[in-house]
């Protein structure tokens, strides 16, 4: 992926409280939007419902599907060739895509390339717009987004899907606390540089943790506001683990109170893992594997307290 990648263990850095304009080399401010690629689009927008998203747009010309609960948007990408060459050949839904918001996406696709990264060709069809990207783990993507005030990438690419509901948000304060990403053994120096070389990400204090499934090592994004500020967790795969590729694995969901939210998923179908490892409690829960892949964890957050209140 990255010359970076071939760098060895790293120690450490301090955590910063705020970042400045030289620590967040190409203006963050958030995730856009995280993407599923699936051959079973249908079964995964009934898991995506009973977690409280609504189907509110189509692409113009992909079989992609935009859904969306509070500040989180989910693309579920079907389009043949996107979904397969995603799946490499599992009939799982796999994350394929995330989408990082930019001061100047062409000035981050030419940063993030100086620095060695490794570009995805884009090819966008009559009228579509064209997003820059680069590799991401396990062949996924990260794309660069400038158009996400005023006027969005949904205004030129989707239609808006009619409904006679209003748009209610099922959890409140809901956003999108981080991204796990498993990694190969001994990997978490290379990854470590490499988000932080591209992104201007810094590694939490062990002693700072979130959530209940703490493994691994913890990153914080820079943003330019800090209402969108994001992890990223970068987790080794044991010793004798059966499946040891890296790949986008979950995405974390921050509530103001994991217990209440607990209970009006579970009221909507969603089941959450109990067990000595894994069990619900005040800082955090994780739902059960859905269509083998596709796994949610909420975590306590103050952001979505502030947002609630």
């Amino acid at each position: 992926m990255s010359d970076l990648l071939l760098a060895p263990q790293l120690p450490r850095e301090p955590w910063q409280a705020s970042f400045s304009d030289e620590a967040n080399p190409i203006g963050l401010d958030g995730v856009e939007f995280v993407e599923y690629a699936t051959q079973k689009p249908q079964a995964l927008g009934q898991v995506l419902e009973m977690m409280g998203f609504r189907l509110t747009a189509r692409h113009r010309s992909r079989e992609v599907l935009l859904y969306r609960q509070g500040r989180i948007n989910i693309v579920v990408n079907a389009h043949p060739g996107d979904a397969q060459a995603a799946s490499h050949g599992i009939d799982q839904p796999s994350i394929s895509a995330i989408a990082v918001r930019v001061r100047d996406a062409r000035a981050a696709r030419h940063y993030v390339l100086e620095h060695g990264g490794w570009e995805v060709p884009t090819h966008p069809d009559a009228m579509e717009l064209n997003i820059p990207a680069i590799h991401g783990a396990g062949g996924s993507r990260v794309h660069f987004v400038d158009r996400y005030r005023d006027f969005s990438i949904y205004d030129v690419d989707f239609v808006p899907v009619p409904t006679s509901e209003p748009q209610v948000d099922v959890l409140s304060g809901l956003h999108l606390f981080g991204v796990v990403q498993y990694i190969g053994w001994g990997r978490t120096g290379d990854w470590v540089e490499f988000y932080q070389e591209m992104f201007g990400t810094s590694v939490v204090p062990a002693q700072q943790r979130f959530g209940i499934m703490p493994s691994g090592t913890l990153l914080r994004a820079p943003s330019r506001e800090p209402d969108n500020q994001f992890m990223l967790q970068l987790v080794e795969p044991a010793i004798d683990a059966a499946d040891a590729r890296e790949h986008l694995h979950r995405i974390g969901l921050g509530v103001p109170d994991v217990v209440t939210a607990v209970q009006e998923l579970r009221s909507r179908g969603i089941e959450f893992m109990e067990s000595a490892a894994a069990h619900t409690e005040r800082r955090g829960a994780i739902t059960k594997t859905y269509l083998g892949s596709v796994v949610f964890e909420l975590v306590l957050s103050e952001l979505s307290r502030e947002a609630a209140s």
